[in-house]
């Protein structure tokens, strides 16, 4: 008999997302096969504890914590008590390099991107920039700090009135699951927007509002990544905003969308160029517009640890390629295993000495 793999599945976290990484968490758990998985629950609560023990996911979706115990990360990667980290987790703390930066630190191998890929995908500035610098077409945007905000508003609202006009979208620049988003129809609502935005994040994007279809494609894999059949978010209300994903279930999705079959694969192409060029692994899912009046696609962003409940949008993707909820977590557990082998592979050792370099 194979022996169990021991997973250590982490969620929750320091981030606006705790309760969305809880739901998720549990669709992974309960997917889990028993005879293959030996399951460590790990909890990180909101103050930054991470704590562990029996039905640790039950105790946090009920903020009872008086029966689990801390965690204390040893220093010896030989004493790590789990095989490979799956780290459920959403927003900062969690998907933006931060966590991951940890699990190398300790050689521990750990589901999804790496570093380099989750800081650079949580900060929405930043992967608009690359993507825009690599020719890939985005919408049009403004982006700015916090402290630029409280010394120079009105040169930042006029730059926004040039360059985008009304509606807008204004969205805290590293956050997910739509917190922090409003729409702005008028200008006497946009300062109001801007300052709820800067509570969740010292960066801040807006762009233009366009008349837009709301794609969404999964991507799975490291060096050689496979694309998903598109699906298509229908928006309920004004945008697909955090009651409509989560709350009163008004937004309804599509899969796959129904796209001539030509657009449709262009969106898969151009997702995996967006995967590939932030060094993605594992999973992402990439989110796209089709702009209603000109036929145009832009890249909106990217999510590199997307809800992961068996009726989230990147499971389903991947279900409509072929690939059930089950078998998904299996390929992301050896996608975890076969990224952290191959970065083993890396010297960390330099003969200044030796021949060549003379």
């Amino acid at each position: 008999m194979a022996k169990k793999i021991k997973v250590g599945v982490i969620f929750g976290g320091q981030s606006g997302e705790h309760e969305v990484s809880l739901v998720s968490a549990a669709g992974v758990i309960s997917a889990m096969s028993p005879k293959k998985y030996d399951v460590i629950e790990i909890g990180i609560t909101l103050d930054g504890r991470w704590l562990t023990g029996k039905d640790c996911l039950k105790s946090f979706t009920k903020h009872n914590f008086k029966n689990l115990k801390e965690v204390t990360l040893p220093t010896n990667p030989k004493k790590i008590p789990f095989d490979i980290v799956f780290p459920v987790l959403h927003g900062p703390y969690g998907e933006d390099g931060t966590i991951q930066g940890l699990f190398d630190i300790l050689h521990i191998p750990y589901v999804g991107c790496g570093v380099l890929a989750s800081s650079t995908s949580m900060d929405k500035l930043q992967t608009k920039a690359l993507w825009e610098a690599a020719g890939l077409k985005v919408v049009p945007y403004v982006g700015f700090n916090r402290k630029a905000w409280k010394k120079e508003s009105s040169k930042i609202i006029e730059e926004i009135k040039e360059k985008l006009g009304f509606p807008l979208f204004v969205k805290p620049a590293n956050m997910g699951s739509s917190v922090g988003i409003s729409k702005v129809k008028v200008l006497a609502n946009l300062k109001k927007a801007i300052d709820l935005a800067c509570e969740f994040d010292s960066r801040i994007l807006v762009e233009k509002g366009l008349n837009v279809r709301e794609i969404e494609c999964a991507i799975l894999g490291n060096d050689s990544p496979i694309a998903s059949p598109v699906g298509e978010v229908i928006v309920g209300g004004e945008f697909y905003d955090f009651y409509d994903k989560y709350v009163n279930g008004v937004s309804k999705t599509e899969i796959p969308a129904k796209l001539n079959k030509k657009i449709a694969q262009e969106i898969q192409e151009v997702s995996v160029k967006a995967y590939k060029l932030l060094d993605c692994s594992g999973l992402s899912r990439v989110d796209s517009f089709i702009d209603l009046d000109s036929g145009d696609i832009y890249l909106n962003e990217i999510n590199t640890m997307p809800g992961f409940t068996s009726i989230s949008m990147y499971p389903k993707m991947m279900e409509a390629y072929g690939i059930k909820y089950a078998d998904l977590i299996d390929k992301l557990i050896a996608l975890g295993f076969e990224r952290f082998a191959e970065k083993q592979k890396n010297k960390v050792t330099f003969d200044s000495g030796s021949e060549w370099y003379r």
